[in-house]
């Protein structure tokens, strides 16, 4: 059996690992708009679709059984805190290259959710090797009220980026800003800049 590869994310390398206007906190906030979805893991499905060479719909089943990996890594909310030292496990972005094939046209992703939540990414930063479908955290299934069954963990970016309850991928040509991003909050979200809202 392949040992689990263990990636640690740049951000946790820096000598001053919290970004301006931020707390520290050993909690997990519960942070969402609206009520918690009812997910039934059995009718779940996770869509991979857009400017692809083959578009591609995943069952739990199949989506679980793609190759693994761990990531270390810092997060950071844009309401102000922040937790050091996470541990997250799921399967890489990068893995959709494979399954999919992207076209070279394509330059950024939408990130759906249950109820209607998105979330956008460049394509450059949403195939970095510390960017994950997070199924694990710290060793734990994800809890329902943090995304379960699948959580995209982007830690570089403000923790709204990693989009909870995620049900697909669409790759596209233009930059589509996601559900925060029409409601005010910047478009890119880098915590060092402070680039909280728009």
């Amino acid at each position: 059996m392949n040992k689990m590869r263990i990636i640690v994310s740049p951000d946790v390398k820096r000598k001053n690992r919290v970004p301006p206007g931020q707390t520290l906190t050993d909690d997990f906030p519960v942070l969402h708009y609206g009520t918690v979805p009812d997910i039934d893991i059995t009718k779940w499905k996770f869509t991979i679709n857009g400017l692809v060479d083959k578009e591609k719909v995943l069952g739990y089943e199949e989506f679980k059984a793609l190759p693994k990996i761990k990531v270390h890594a810092d997060i950071h909310c844009v309401t102000g805190w922040s937790r050091l030292d996470t541990y997250w496990e799921g399967v890489s972005t990068r893995v959709l290259q494979d399954i999919v094939g992207v076209k070279p046209e394509a330059k950024f992703v939408l990130v759906y959710g249950a109820k209607g939540f998105t979330t956008n990414l460049s394509l450059k930063e949403f195939f970095s090797d510390d960017v994950l479908f997070a199924m694990k955290f710290n060793d734990k299934v994800i809890s329902l009220d943090h995304g379960f069954p699948v959580r995209l963990v982007v830690p570089r970016l403000y923790f709204w980026k990693s989009a909870k309850w995620v049900t697909g991928v669409k790759f596209l040509k233009k930059e589509k800003l996601g559900f925060w991003e029409t409601h005010g909050y910047h478009a890119h979200g880098d915590p060092w800049k402070e680039e909280r809202y728009s």
